[in-house]
């Protein structure tokens, strides 16, 4: 790719801004390993990833994202709290052709500090201030808000983490809440294959069936009937909890205006209550450095088709249509940093800026 000179101009200045923050430079390589690095980024970026096969290292993936291969460094032996900027391409595929390109430039900074609301607002306040004067457009989200409300919902464990892992498709999370909620109906092919499982047991239906092919043994087999015995015979959730859910999903609204919606419905969903309060702290943080949480917008569904390991503060900046990609986005990712860390976890909060766009956009 060849990168415009007003891009790499523009880039060079972003990372110098983050640079005069006190972060330290990182650089990472092209190449990464594939295995457990695409699986921490999740169904979309796996199916959008460039991988090949090295004889010596056997599979890899050229670099989707810089904030993984950062955690990783900070986590075998970073210091705390610690800033680190980065300046680089990055390599997606796409399924269309459009706006959204398979390879650009990245500009980013990450925060590892134990002061969650104090880097959230930190992050958004600078990334703010570097773009204020594009005309963007701030949107700001939690995916923690939802998760925390998925764990409270009175259902078995297996539906809540089929919710959790669908939390980043919408429609598939609708699809299986409405159904689990009691208000699909039942396809016939669905209600015959319950049908047999509930007059045959799992081991019969599989003596039945007669010799296997496909990747899938019979024990893997067998325990999937079980769950589907399982799920069919679970209790709808009850309605007032689904209620609360769907108005959840659809809660938008300036952020302060949002907040006093949560704390009305929290009494009735009381497992939000740690994720408001970090919401809430992380508003006043906001507000000392001077952004107006009266105006900033604020959606619970917001970052729900972004970077699978965010599960806390999300944002974008936007100066475009819904096809244009975000000048900048970012969120919280506390989470990724247990996975990697071995045993060690750190509170840790980042985000991107896409050099090519803001210069687009001065030149517009």
């Amino acid at each position: 790719m060849t990168i415009s000179p007003a891009a790499r101009v523009e880039a060079e200045a972003l990372f110098a801004a983050f640079r005069a923050t006190g972060a330290a430079p990182v650089e990472a390589d092209v190449l990464q390993p594939a295995g457990t690095l695409l699986d921490l980024y999740g169904e979309d970026i796996r199916a959008r990833a460039y991988v090949t096969q090295d004889p010596l290292r056997g599979e890899m993936v050229l670099r989707p994202d810089f904030t993984v291969p950062v955690v990783q460094a900070h986590m075998s032996g970073g210091a705390e709290p610690a800033r680190y900027c980065y300046m680089g391409e990055v390599f997606r595929k796409q399924d269309h052709l459009g706006p959204r390109a398979s390879e650009y430039l990245q500009v980013g900074f990450e925060v590892f500090d134990r002061d969650a609301p104090k880097a959230d607002a930190e992050v958004f306040a600078l990334f703010a201030g570097l773009l204020g004067t594009l005309g963007s457009k701030a949107l700001t989200g939690d995916i923690g808000i939802l998760l925390a409300a998925i764990e409270g919902l009175t259902t078995t464990p297996r539906r809540k983490a089929a919710l959790r892992r669908h939390v980043w498709r919408p429609r598939r999370f609708r699809a299986l809440l409405d159904r689990f909620a009691g208000r699909a109906p039942v396809s016939e092919a669905r209600a015959r294959l319950l049908g047999h499982l509930k007059t045959d047991s799992a081991e019969a239906l599989m003596q039945a069936a007669g010799p296997l092919t496909g990747l899938r043994g019979a024990d893997e087999i067998a325990d999937r009937a079980r769950a589907l015995i399982e799920d069919a015979e679970a209790p709808p959730i009850a309605a007032p909890e689904a209620a609360l859910l769907y108005d959840l999903l659809g809660l938008a609204a300036p952020a302060d205006s949002a907040l006093a919606h949560l704390r009305g419905i929290q009494p009735l969903m009381p497992a939000i209550a740690p994720a408001v309060d970090r919401f809430e702290a992380r508003l006043a943080a906001l507000r000392a450095h001077g952004i107006d949480t009266a105006s900033l917008p604020f959606e619970a569904s917001h970052g729900r088709t972004t970077l699978e390991y965010y599960d806390g503060f999300v944002f974008t900046f936007h100066a475009g249509d819904a096809e244009t990609p975000p000048l900048a986005s970012g969120g919280r990712y506390d989470a990724l940093t247990a996975i990697l860390g071995q045993g060690r976890s750190i509170p840790a909060v980042g985000g991107i800026i896409r050099p090519a766009l803001v210069a687009e956009r001065k030149g517009a």
